[in-house]
């Protein structure tokens, strides 16, 4: 006779959601963050944590086990590591960029040469062109796009459209940088490459640049300088000059990011790198101690850190130079990377129970003409968007789901990687509770709500994408390709 205590308990069956099952962990996490941030005010990751708890729950109904999940969760998380790790080099970067006097001498000469009227336009176009080069809109937004931004706020300029104008910028450069991580995952999923998935592009985000160009060039004669802008913009340049010593080894820093890039060095050392210069500048040129340098690095550079520089008396700072100065440091990223690490943990489980599957599976159902393939993708690229809030993720979740389709249909597979680029990896940062959107908020100190309606290359390019599948225009075909047979899908509950 068998000893009960030695049989191993039956494992419980697992089940494949029906349509209303597979929705609803994604309906449920939207009406928490649209309800919560939006209307309530309540914190992003706690509202992210209970979505969660609810996809857990859903998934144990089930039959998923909880082993399960936390392995889905941490696959993703895994994932998103070197991201993650990148996020939090860049809060050091900001800081010692600060402490070293690279950002204040960039924001004094740009005070000094920019005229109200045109810092829109250039915002754009110099973060257009610094991403390119680096291909990280994190990197340039973190960067050139603090300064930009504190020249806006000196000047006395819209700092909501100077901050979509700088968005706009870093996510042309995001899309057509062959060093942009989502530009070499795009083509890799769908079974295009590299490079003729950025000539590609050219269709679509080429008209996007123009367009929004000439409506941040309009929006920007808008700007002038009234009496009490430009008093604020002399007292912001009078307490740069007094605090910081200025020359030209201060470039140093932006320099190291760009000769990285250029010899396609990895990322995260890269800006480690440009810290520790700029930390030495900071203490060689500037006067700091090395403990307000690892103070710089670990909690951001302050204020108060000026006192007896120049002169200074911290207590009595413009507004303006306060904003521009009290910022950066791994702590300044913390609510970011949480954001991060609960979004995954969602997207971990929602891949688990199979519910993203389903969805796909009943959306490929009703496309059958090119544009409503184009417009499918891009619908499941921004759906992704809306309920993981990861850029990779939308590539990977709609490329694999449409890989096969477009082939099938007679449409090269790089008609895949523009559209899934042109979705929701540009629209992740204007969803409030996502990563990004946190990370472009608390580097340029502008809600999301606020700078989202002016960052109009990310709408721009999905727009034209959609046109383009209806009219045919910009479209790559080929000899369509057979579909192997499918295995039999498991009954739905």
């Amino acid at each position: 006779m068998t000893d009960p205590s030695t049989v191993a308990p039956p494992s419980r069956e697992r089940r494949t959601p029906g349509l209303f099952v597979a929705a609803l962990p994604v309906v449920l996490m939207l009406a928490l963050m649209v309800t919560g941030t939006l209307w309530l005010g309540l914190d992003a990751v706690v509202l992210l944590v209970a979505a969660c708890v609810v996809a857990g729950v859903i998934a144990l109904a089930l039959g998923v086990t909880w082993d399960e999940m936390l392995e889905g969760i941490r696959s993703k998380i895994d994932s998103a590591m070197p991201s993650l790790l990148i996020l939090i080099s860049i809060g050091i970067l900001i800081g010692t960029w600060t402490l070293s006097g690279t950002i204040p001498m960039i924001v004094d000469w740009g005070l000094r040469s920019i005229q109200p009227s045109w810092i829109v336009i250039l915002a754009f176009l110099i973060t257009m062109v610094v991403s390119t080069v680096t291909g990280t809109s994190w990197g340039s937004v973190g960067t050139v796009g603090v300064a930009l931004i504190g020249v806006a706020g000196g000047l006395g300029v819209s700092l909501p459209m100077t901050a979509g104008a700088i968005i706009s910028g870093a996510y042309f450069g995001d899309k057509m940088s062959p060093m942009s991580d989502t530009t070499n995952l795009a083509p890799a999923v769908a079974g295009s490459t590299l490079f003729e998935h950025i000539r590609h592009l050219l269709w679509t985000t080429g008209p996007a640049a123009v367009l929004a160009g000439i409506l941040y060039l309009v929006l920007g004669r808008t700007q002038h300088a009234d009496g009490q802008a430009v008093e604020r913009s002399q007292a912001l340049q009078d307490v740069l000059e007094q605090a910081f010593h200025f020359n030209v080894l201060l470039l140093l820093p932006p320099a190291v990011v760009l000769v990285g890039a250029v010899m396609k060095k990895p990322a995260l050392p890269t800006v480690i790198a440009s810290s520790v210069v700029a930390g030495a500048l900071g203490g060689i040129v500037q006067g700091f101690t090395l403990e307000q340098i690892s103070s710089a690095a670990a909690t951001g550079f302050t204020s108060a850190m000026l006192d007896g520089h120049g002169g200074i008396d911290p207590q009595h700072l413009p507004e303006a130079a306060e904003t521009l100065l009290n910022r950066g440091g791994m702590a300044s990223m913390t609510t970011t990377v949480l954001i991060g690490l609960a979004g995954f943990a969602f997207a971990g489980i929602l891949t688990v129970t199979g519910c993203l599957d389903v969805l796909m599976h009943r959306l490929l159902a009703k496309v059958r003409r090119t544009g409503g393939i184009i417009l499918a993708t891009a619908m499941s690229s921004l759906g992704t968007a809306l309920a993981m809030g990861v850029s990779y993720l939308t590539i990977i979740v709609p490329g694999q789901a449409f890989k096969d389709v477009y082939p099938e249909r007679g449409l090269a597979p790089k008609n895949l990687s523009r559209t899934l680029e042109d979705s929701g990896t540009v629209f992740v940062p204007l969803v409030p509770w996502t990563e990004a959107a946190a990370y472009m908020s608390a580097t340029l100190g502008v809600a999301t709500m606020a700078y989202a309606p002016y960052a109009f290359l990310n709408y721009f390019g999905v727009i034209i994408a959609v046109i383009c599948g209806y009219t045919g225009i910009g479209i790559a075909r080929q000899k369509p390709v057979q579909r192997p047979a499918e295995e039999p899908v498991p009954a739905a509950v």
